[in-house]
């Protein structure tokens, strides 16, 4: 008798194990971005089973990582977020999908754990989790307990878990893929034109409900015809590339930079003034010119330049006519600048 309430008690218990981790998956599937993927899975884990860590080790350079830094995610979210090295990953997970347990020799794991949290884990249940067959990181939870993920316990349903996951990922990376390609630039990665002149109206209309500074730099490549007509437009792509990160780069996260067409660029300034844009400009243009795009050996300088509109400038009446400005601006520095054409070497480097 005492033995038919003993596994009585031990399917009861797989059975709410089991729907603890069917009510995740159900959350999970409905989930079409990443953020709110990322946060509803790791909330419900700690939820449904009471675990006081959980959290995601994704693998530098991965596409899923490539495109978690694209997004505006929050502190409490990216300290739920590790990235390590493939190879770092693969030492200590392996390349097979079955998850691991682990309460012993924790300090090779530092690498995996959860921010802040080290020294107070005993034992981990690592996860790995996939994207088009390839492994790209892992789901992580994590106790006090040393007993809490001890190997040898089944771990099936965490493996299904962990393969719901990633094809929840791989439904969430198309679905990003398409709405990032409607705001932004494909080559580039930067807002494009139809975004920057939305958000610029929005920046206008904050302008005129209540005063304050408001500027627009209109940027392009010196010679970039001639790059290409050397290099090839594969290297002219790369250089376009360039410019876009060290504008991001030298940027303000309030800043927006877009590329409008072509080799131009368009960036707006919120609450800056105009000689504040100018010093911007100023140490953007040198550090490009202190730091030539290398590619394979060659080395291409990069040369831009820009004009600069305010939105308290006479002749500026709205967002459209603040960019106006800021090219005629443009046009009135490329006359007056003149550069010589680049060296950049001979044709046959294409």
């Amino acid at each position: 008798m005492t033995d038919l309430k003993t596994i009585l008690n031990i399917l009861q218990h797989n059975e709410e194990i089991a729907h603890r981790f069917f009510e995740i998956e159900k959350r999970i599937l409905r989930v079409l971005n990443f953020t709110d993927l990322f946060e509803v899975l790791l909330a419900e884990i700690r939820r449904q089973f009471k675990v006081p860590y959980a959290w995601l080790t994704l693998v530098d350079n991965s596409e899923i990582e490539q495109f978690i830094r694209t997004l505006e995610i929050s502190d409490q979210l990216r300290a739920q977020l590790n990235i390590v090295s493939r190879t770092a990953f693969e030492d200590l997970v392996g390349t097979s999908m079955t998850p691991l347990l682990v309460n012993q020799g924790l300090k090779s794991y530092v690498c995996l754990l959860p921010r802040g949290k080290k020294h107070a884990v005993k034992s981990m249940a690592i996860a790995p989790i996939s994207l088009d067959g390839k492994i790209i990181g892992s789901l992580n939870q994590a106790d006090i307990s040393q007993r809490r993920f001890q190997p040898g316990i089944d771990t099936s349903l965490l493996e299904q878990l962990a393969v719901k996951v990633s094809l929840c990922l791989s439904n969430v990376t198309a679905h990003e893929k398409l709405r990032f390609m409607a705001y932004h630039d494909p080559l580039t990665g930067l807002l494009n034109r139809r975004v920057m002149e939305s958000v610029l109206i929005r920046e206008f209309d904050r302008y005129r409900r209540y005063p304050n500074n408001l500027s627009v730099v209109f940027l392009d490549l010196d010679h970039f015809k001639h790059v290409n007509d050397v290099y090839g437009h594969d290297r002219g792509d790369e250089l376009l590339r360039y410019v876009a990160q060290g504008l991001l780069k030298m940027s303000r996260t309030t800043d927006v930079v877009s590329r409008y067409a072509g080799d131009e660029f368009v960036i707006i300034l919120p609450q800056t003034t105009k000689d504040s844009a100018s010093q911007l400009m100023r140490r953007v243009c040198d550090d490009f010119s202190q730091r030539p795009l290398t590619l394979k050996g060659l080395s291409i300088p990069v040369s831009i330049s820009f004009g600069i509109a305010a939105a308290d400038e006479n002749g500026v009446v709205d967002p459209a006519s603040l960019v106006k400005k800021a090219d005629e601006k443009l046009y009135e520095a490329k006359k007056l600048k003149k550069t010589p054409l680049p060296h950049l070497g001979s044709a046959q480097h294409k």
